[in-house]
């Protein structure tokens, strides 16, 4: 059986302000909830003029107050721009609040540009990739309060302590992810809306490569993916459209609101601009309940995993709210009460 999760990057709509898609997002999880979708994750992106989710830690606790059947985590937050120990202190934290329902999914990937990624750093720099390996057995030490006795800060104790822990999940779209995931025996995520680019590979990668943990003694993964469904895959066709224009203007260096119908129809691609809105489309899936489930269930079946994290970007959010309504429908997901 399919399990349907949700990840949201709080997307600024044409004509609505980066508070209105923070509400947006919340009134979307409450609603998610209700349909019984299993996790709701909220994404970090910084200096966006687009996406409005720059803390997600944030916005867990707001998401998490206002659901009750919801796992709900980071989709993820970008370690290689903090602390571990503060990371774990906040996801500890938050696991008091709401205990057993909580995720820490966690990205190397900055969530910005170069620029952005520079302003966020303290000292003389952020830490390089090679650095990130140390970073996630810190967190993983710290969250569990189970670091080496030969370890600098072995004495520290991320606060609040309790019986149970945030489940850890290591997300990613490249084999080193992946790897990752599996040296740790953790769970993995894998970003097929970012990209599709051996996707089927690097979920094998870490299945074949999984070292069993305490905590995980079988693999775990997604496949997050980019979806619209809507009533007909003529409405579906005419809301994707918006989703062309604002990726190839990203590509541009433009990161605005996401545009309305009426302002995809009328934009002008250039000839570089159409032959990269039709390989975006390979890594998305839109359409009619039939045909977008159809699609869907032909991912899983290719990665070999049994959920998928649904992200939906769509210029109102009727749209977007009845593009989670659909799925939930095709998918037959129990409803919870409100």
């Amino acid at each position: 059986m399919t399990v349907l999760s949700v990840l949201d990057q709080s997307p600024i709509r044409t004509g609505v302000t980066p508070a209105g898609a923070l509400e947006e997002t919340l009134r979307l999880a409450e609603a998610c909830d209700v349909l019984g979708y299993h996790r709701y994750w909220l994404a970090e992106h910084h200096s966006s003029n687009g996406l409005a989710g720059t803390a997600p830690e944030i916005m867990i606790g707001q998401v998490a107050a206002r659901t009750k059947g919801l796992r709900v985590g980071s989709g993820g937050v970008m370690l290689s721009h903090y602390s571990p120990l503060k990371v774990a202190e906040t996801f500890r934290m938050l696991e008091a609040l709401f205990p057993g329902r909580i995720d820490l999914g966690i990205g190397r990937a900055p969530g910005s540009d170069g620029l952005t990624a520079h302003a966020m750093t303290v000292g003389p720099g952020a830490l390089d990739h090679a650095r990130y390996p140390m970073q996630v057995s810190d967190l993983m030490g710290y969250l569990a309060g189970t670091l080496p006795e030969d370890h600098p800060f072995a004495r520290v104790r991320a606060q609040p302590a309790g019986d149970t822990v945030p489940e850890l999940w290591l997300l990613g779209s490249s084999d080193q992810s992946a790897q990752l995931a599996a040296y740790f025996g953790r769970p993995f995520g894998y970003a097929h809306f970012i990209s599709a680019e051996n996707g089927p590979q690097i979920m094998r990668l870490y299945f074949d490569n999984y070292r069993p943990s305490a905590d995980w003694p079988a693999p775990r993964a997604a496949v997050a993916a980019f979806v619209i469904c809507a009533d007909t895959d003529e409405e579906a066709e005419r809301l994707i459209r918006t989703r062309d224009m604002w990726t190839v203007r990203q590509r541009s260096g433009v990161t605005a609101p996401v545009p309305t119908v009426a302002e995809a129809e009328a934009y002008e691609f250039t000839p570089e601009q159409a032959r990269l809105a039709a390989y975006n489309r390979n890594r998305w899936i839109w359409g009619a309940p039939g045909t977008a489930k159809a699609k869907l269930d032909a991912l899983a079946a290719e990665f070999g995993v049994d959920e998928l994290v649904i992200v939906t970007i769509c210029p109102t959010f009727e749209a977007r709210l009845r593009s989670y309504e659909l799925l939930a429908g095709a998918y037959g997901l129990t409803p919870r009460e409100s």
